[in-house]
């Protein structure tokens, strides 16, 4: 938790308050939610699972090992949901963070902070080396995210996921432990004053 922001593991009583977001931020969320591709000739149908099916999935790879799925919360109310998935252990201490967040509450610092409590998670706690975030070039908002936060831009994935109905590139961001040994929360604070308007009198509005 830092400040109003506070990411926990998600439960299946979130069903109604993770529902009223989706619903709500049906347009604003659409461009960037992965699909199912169409199936080969005479393969089987993949369905979109039920919000019970998601978490028991999400449960599952987590308790292997491969997943840390969260909601994000933001003054006490269900705002999001941020997952670190693809672990990988071994020689590469890897995964890869996927993050949407409710547009009534973008533009306050609610999913940078999100962000940057994770990695310190996964760098500190979990033991992870690298992160990286991938998100397809017109995704401004998302964007923004990565570089307020100082992620690496690493180069583009052509044709990377299937997302809004067809294969999509993305670009490539990403952070080692060795980059941000002081942690990428402190760091984010640090840019964050710095941001902050000199005379007390204006007002200013803080990042995504």
């Amino acid at each position: 938790m830092d400040g109003d922001v506070l990411l926990r593991p998600i439960k299946l009583r979130d069903q109604r308050a993770w529902r009223e977001v989706n619903r709500r931020n049906r347009d604003w969320l659409r461009p960037w939610e992965a699909t199912i591709p169409p199936p080969a000739p005479g393969g089987p149908l993949a369905h979109r699972p039920t919000y019970r099916q998601m978490v028991r999935h999400l449960r599952s790879e987590a308790n292997a090992g491969r997943m840390l799925p969260f909601v994000i919360e933001y003054q006490g109310r269900l705002v999001g949901q941020l997952t670190v998935a693809g672990i990988t252990w071994g020689s590469m201490c890897s995964g890869h963070i996927g993050y949407w967040v409710d547009e009534a509450v973008a533009g306050r610092g609610v999913m940078p902070t999100a962000v940057a409590l994770v990695v310190d998670h996964c760098f500190r706690t979990v033991g992870l080396h690298r992160i990286e975030v991938c998100i397809r070039p017109e995704n401004g908002p998302s964007r923004r995210v990565v570089e307020k936060l100082g992620f690496r831009e690493e180069g583009l994935r052509p044709r990377y996921l299937h997302i809004d109905g067809a294969w999509r590139d993305h670009l490539v961001f990403a952070l080692t432990a060795e980059e941000v040994p002081e942690g990428l929360l402190r760091r984010w604070h640090r840019a964050r004053s710095h941001d902050e308007p000199r005379n007390p009198g204006i007002h200013h509005s803080p990042g995504n």
